[in-house]
């Protein structure tokens, strides 16, 4: 069943390569860290949620509305393959009714803050602004991108970056959660000039401040497209299996 459906579009994603020993902590039980070209990396994403429905229904004034998130990319082997999906270490919401449910059914780490987006459309190129308020001050990602998408290629980055369809979240040490999230595979808009103002201490924590002082990896904007997310299933971790037999 569809626990949510959407469009999520515009996708702007800042991808920082960053030491795998940081995220150790945040891996969720019966996964692993995910790298590319034994690169480990994290992305602060902003992008639109549209025509959000949550168990069918539309919910007033939750419809349309920003989302930044900060994430992380993990595998899990199972059935003989290996499903790709990411972690959130913090998903940042100006509904609150929004974050009352992905805290209290998904246990994810939502966060409502107040946000506002904006396009400028150029006679070249496009702009996307996402901001959003924590402690009276307005954090802000930017980015000027070409008007025309192109394909993403496959085994690059950016088909790393978004080819992963799980989402994890770590319970405790035995516990995970796991859902997946259908889309078509997406194109890209080329990022010709970005500009990111992030107090990233205040927003997610210590471990994370050194990116204060980071540029990122790579910068890119995916067109995103319509969406599913089924419902969360638990997962039995090996650590909680072994523990069952002693």
């Amino acid at each position: 069943m569809n626990f949510l459906k959407a469009e999520w579009k515009n996708l702007a994603l800042f991808n920082y390569e960053v030491d795998a020993k940081i995220l150790e902590k945040y891996v969720p039980s019966g996964t692993e860290i995910d790298l590319w070209n034994n690169k480990c990396y994290v992305s602060l994403v902003g992008f639109m949620f549209k025509n959000t429905k949550v168990l069918g229904l539309k919910v007033p004034f939750h419809i349309d509305f920003e989302e930044v998130n900060l994430r992380f990319y993990v595998k899990r082997f199972e059935n003989g393959e290996w499903k790709r999906g990411v972690v959130f270490i913090k998903e940042i919401v100006p509904k609150k009714a929004i974050t009352f449910i992905a805290n209290t059914l998904y246990q994810e780490n939502y966060e409502t803050q107040k946000m506002r987006h904006e396009i400028i459309e150029n006679e070249n190129s496009n702009t996307f602004i996402y901001q959003w308020k924590k402690d009276e001050n307005w954090n802000i990602i930017q980015l000027e991108t070409e008007k025309n998408p192109t394909e993403i290629k496959v085994d690059s980055e950016a088909e790393f970056i978004t080819e992963h369809y799980f989402g994890y979240t770590k319970i405790d040490l035995e516990t995970t959660f796991e859902y997946e999230v259908q889309h078509p595979r997406w194109e890209q808009f080329e990022v010709l000039n970005y500009n990111v103002a992030i107090d990233f201490r205040k927003t997610y924590g210590n471990d994370f401040e050194f990116l204060q002082d980071t540029n990122p990896t790579s910068v890119f904007l995916a067109k995103g497209s319509d969406i599913k997310v089924k419902n969360k299933r638990k997962l039995e971790t090996v650590f909680a299996l072994e523990e069952a037999y002693h």
